[in-house]
Parts: C-alpha cells; sequence; structure tokens
C-alpha cells in the first residue's frame, strides 16, 4: 500500500513493535509504551462520526513513527482512549498525506464501526455467512454474490425512499429492515439450510 501511495489505518495490538524515538532513542518501542509518553497535550477529544446515540466522542493522540517515509508522507501510531475508562486504549498505524489533521485521523478510524455493520447486514439479509465449502473459488463466488445482492438492497432502498418522499408517504419498509434489524428469538428462528458435506468440491 505504501509502495502504491494509498493511505491507510490499519489496528494493531497493544504489544506492537513499532520503529519511534522515545527518550532521544530511536528504537522499537511497543505500542503501549509509546501511548504512556505522550503528554497530556498531545490528547485532544475527537468525534469518531455518529452512531446510534449521537457522535461517538473519545481521546485521541498520535505520535510520528520512524520510517523510510518520503515527503509529502509520514507514519504515525495514532491512539485512542475512552473517556470514562482512561485504561481502554486501541491502536492504529497510519500511513498518510503529512498534513493529515488529527480529526481526520479520528474519522477514518471511526469508520470500522461503519464496515462491521455492513458485514452484519450482509449475514442477516443475504446469507454472507451461511456457505459449507471446500475451495477458494467457491468461497470467492459465494462471498461475491452476496456482496452484490447487498449492494442491490441498497441500491433499491435508496431509489425507494427517494420516491417515497417525493410522494410525501414515511420511507420504505425495506430501508428500516436494511437498517434495524435483528436476529429473531432462538425458538423463532427457521432452521437454517446449509451444503451438504458429502460431493465433489466447486
Amino acid at each position: 500500500l505504501e509502495q502504491r501511495e494509498q493511505p491507510f489505518v490499519l489496528a494493531i495490538r497493544s504489544n506492537e513493535k513499532l520503529w519511534a524515538v522515545l527518550n532521544d532513542h530511536l528504537g522499537q518501542h511497543a505500542a503501549s509504551r509509546l501511548a504512556a509518553c505522550l503528554p497530556a497535550q498531545a490528547w485532544r477529544r475527537l468525534s469518531a462520526g455518529a452512531g446510534s446515540k449521537g457522535e461517538r466522542v473519545y481521546d485521541w493522540a498520535r505520535l510520528r513513527l520512524t520510517r523510510l517515509q518520503q515527503p509529502p508522507w509520514d507514519h504515525w501510531l495514532l491512539v485512542r482512549r475512552s473517556r470514562t475508562d482512561p485504561k481502554d486504549l486501541d491502536y492504529y498505524v497510519v500511513f498518510g498525506p503529512d498534513r493529515t489533521s488529527l480529526a481526520t485521523l479520528a474519522r477514518v478510524a471511526g469508520r470500522r464501526w461503519a464496515i462491521e455493520e455492513c458485514f452484519e447486514v450482509a449475514k442477516q439479509e443475504v446469507g454472507l455467512a451461511d456457505y459449507e465449502i471446500r475451495s477458494w473459488h467457491g468461497w470467492y463466488r459465494h462471498i461475491t454474490l452476496a456482496m452484490l445482492a447487498l449492494a442491490f438492497l441498497a441500491g433499491m432502498r435508496v431509489r425507494l425512499n427517494a420516491a417515497s418522499r417525493q410522494k410525501g408517504g414515511p420511507a420504505n419498509p425495506l430501508s428500516s429492515r436494511l437498517q434495524h434489524r435483528r436476529d429473531p428469538p432462538s425458538h423463532q428462528r427457521p432452521p437454517t439450510r446449509r451444503w451438504p458435506r458429502a460431493g465433489p468440491p466447486l
């Protein structure tokens, strides 16, 4: 990604070793140790994006990492801290334009929830996880068709809602079902249909 000059925000573990200058010493240090050395003025309270209960606000800070980057690109360790529990930290390695603001990095890191929600909806609506296969090609076909079906439903939702608003009516039920559907109780769930285990691979 770096060779292609493709910016990214990558979640990492607290013990991930990163090249950085700490106490005037260049070396590999754990992400948690680097975060512990950040001064108080490095932290800013920023939103990671809107959630179901409003803006998702956390404390954020970043530290420049030492890598073979060339202007106008740079690397950082991005740290997210809970407002209610200062010991609850999350860590990210970031590659992007050197003028990227901390607020922008927080917004990009916050898109993780939207991606996870997309996969959850795909599992519920188009059976993304309902497969039993024996080959990579079979898995790839299933995932591709499932995501294509989800994209079709999302497009239909936009079109139906737009038409409904033009007529002054309520939002189409498909929209609410895609956004707010939850699994029914276990005694109400229909049996999951699985592909047979026997037979030749796809």
